[in-house]
């Protein structure tokens, strides 16, 4: 009932923990002989606080693992995000809404993490409810990474129909889910895009960081479980990964979604090809009208 006043007619549910795990199958080094394979491993974790009838704190964090060779024949390296959420969900109007999340992380190898590992960045987001079953969404991510700072415009929507069987989350062009629900499995198609940067500690060897690329399209089949309250997601699709290694300290004036100004860098290692990727995911889904409804006191 907390959770009520703060989303759409149309978006009925808030996902509170999503864990997933997954791996590309081969990903070619160009101009070599050579391969690696991507394991990874993320989790999500999201709670909003109620403030007032039209305000309330979004809380959470988020974790991810991806595991490679980012040189030919070189040892497998970790690499880890962790970043905290911390922003506020603000309601207008009947029709206006805002988001705003800050999300400070840390990004390396986790070795000897100094002050350099530690990056800034948010989102802020205007949304428009254009009926029950549509909502429109603006604006804008920015993070400061390890080769510069990268920003992105948000455009969206979010669509449930009418008989709630066909769902469209839509953030262009950062991530895209459309699915079709077949009572108690689900089908659908997403994309998911962004670019992130870690940085690599080497013994006795200067600094680098990894500047990963990523675009990932998936055709997925999921099982809702416990009232749809349990989702679990099986997912193929083709990632484009691609983890270019610099020199600290080499940057880039600005990265705006997939273009990059001022990029001089000199790229150390073979650039990646894509490959076949396989993930299964875990999600905890909160219903908030179901649940709101079920607490009504009888007449």
């Amino acid at each position: 009932m907390l959770f009520f006043p703060f989303f759409s007619s149309a978006q009925e549910y808030v996902d509170i923990l999503r864990i997933g795990y997954g791996q590309t199958f081969n990903n070619n080094f160009e101009g070599t002989d050579s391969s690696t394979f991507v394991k990874f491993l993320d989790a999500g974790f999201t709670f909003p606080i109620v403030i007032n009838e039209k305000q309330a704190l979004i809380t959470g964090a988020d974790f991810s693992r991806n595991n490679l060779q980012l040189f030919p024949d070189a040892e497998y390296t970790s690499l880890f995000s962790t970043n905290l959420k911390l922003g506020l969900a603000s309601t207008w109007s009947e029709k206006w809404s805002s988001t705003i999340v800050l999300l400070p992380k840390i990004a390396s190898d986790y070795k000897n993490i100094s002050n350099d590992d530690f990056y800034s960045g948010g989102f802020a987001l205007l949304k428009f409810q254009k009926n029950k079953n549509l909502k429109y969404r603006f604006g804008v991510y920015a993070s400061q990474e390890a080769f510069g700072l990268f920003t992105t415009p948000i455009l969206g929507w979010y669509y449930l129909s009418p008989n709630k069987r066909f769902e469209m989350d839509m953030s262009l062009p950062i991530s895209a889910d459309v699915s079709y629900k077949l009572g108690i499995t689900t089908v659908g198609v997403d994309y998911f895009g962004i670019g992130r940067s870690y940085n690599v500690h080497y013994e006795n060897r200067p600094t680098l960081y990894a500047d990963l690329s990523s675009l990932e399209f998936a055709g997925y089949l999921q099982f809702n479980a416990l009232d749809e309250s349990v989702l679990l997601r099986a997912k193929l699709g083709y990632s484009s990964n691609n983890y270019e290694m610099y020199a600290e300290g080499e940057k880039l004036d600005l990265g705006v979604s997939a273009f990059s100004f001022g990029d001089d860098r000199t790229q150390l290692n073979p650039s990646l090809n894509g490959g076949v990727f396989l993930k299964f995911e875990a999600i905890y889904r909160f219903h908030i009208k179901e649940t709101s409804k079920s607490q009504e006191p009888s007449q």
